[in-house]
């Protein structure tokens, strides 16, 4: 049975996994801003005590950065892959269980089968594992005197969608470069996600023009919540991460966002004032369906 004696309200009823149950309007969500080193015991030991800091300031969700336990780069992948499960997912489960918490474990090297993969694995209150994504997208771009950067080098795309449900509401999973193609996010959204999370690692180039535009864009398109978890910004690092995570909201404001440090931000999701939003600006019922569609051809 959900335990709903810390809501303050209840919304209508939803059906969810074929059980008719309440869900609360609001819930906290924290993003961590991970500082991530060469060494994996440390990048899982700090991940851990922020999530149980995270948990002790109320948050029900926690969302840790890409690439949480390696340093980003072609020439890590392989080094610090594990198979799921393995030892990172493994520290992600106990930490989910132990702190009550639906943790978005950021993304991790995964290898199987011989090929790598850019991973995310959801775990439950419970420790289990809720669903698992690979990154969608794999970003290859080149910005000549500025940035090369081609994860098809080493890494193989996923090939499925990833949604998981909460209490709360239902949350749609990219990670980095999934946030650029609209269609995904639009997809969740029309399959009744409420919350799009996106770990990610902008760099120095695209971070400051476009890390806040496409969350705010994302957002304002589909009148959802959007977060985005970036590592910490390591000046020595050979990929230096822009940092910045961010809460947007409905309305396209940003409403909660870190530094370029080490840190955790939260925000207070008010699923009341997500429909308010679509009630004011209706887009959902104005599409003209009739003239165009964006469709999944493959289910997560």
């Amino acid at each position: 049975m959900l335990d709903l004696t810390s809501c303050e309200s209840l919304i209508l009823p939803q059906l969810i996994n074929k059980e008719l149950i309440f869900c609360p309007l609001e819930f906290r969500l924290a993003v961590v801003q991970l500082h991530v080193s060469k060494i994996k015991a440390d990048n899982l030991g700090r991940a851990q005590k922020l999530v149980k800091e995270a948990a002790g300031q109320g948050a029900k969700v926690v969302v840790l950065p890409e690439c949480f336990n390696s340093p980003y780069g072609t020439g890590f992948f392989a080094e610090y892959a594990e198979k799921i499960p393995g030892e990172s997912t493994k520290v992600l489960s106990e930490a989910a269980k132990d702190c009550g918490v639906y943790l978005v474990g950021g993304s991790i090297p995964e290898e199987d089968g011989g090929k790598l993969y850019n991973s995310c694995s959801v775990f439950g209150p419970d420790g289990k594992l809720l669903v698992k994504h690979r990154k969608i997208h794999l970003f290859d771009i080149d910005v000549p005197g500025k940035i090369r950067f081609q994860e098809s080098e080493t890494l193989s795309p996923g090939n499925s969608l990833s949604m998981f449900e909460t209490p709360f509401c239902k949350v749609g999973v990219g990670i980095c470069y999934d946030i650029r193609f609209a269609e995904l996010a639009h997809i969740y959204a029309k399959k009744g996600c409420q919350l799009l999370v996106y770990p990610g690692a902008f760099n120095m180039t695209t971070g400051p023009v476009h890390w806040e535009l496409l969350q705010r864009g994302r957002a304002v398109d589909n009148q959802v919540y959007v977060a985005t978890a970036s590592p910490a910004r390591d000046e020595s690092a050979s990929y230096v991460a822009w940092g910045h995570s961010s809460v947007v909201n409905p309305w396209g404001e940003v409403i909660a966002k870190a530094g370029p440090e080490e840190s955790v931000v939260y925000a207070d999701i008010d699923l009341q004032y997500l429909a308010d939003v679509r009630q004011q600006i209706p887009i959902t019922t104005q599409r003209r369906n009739d003239l165009y569609s964006v469709n999944s051809v493959q289910e997560g």
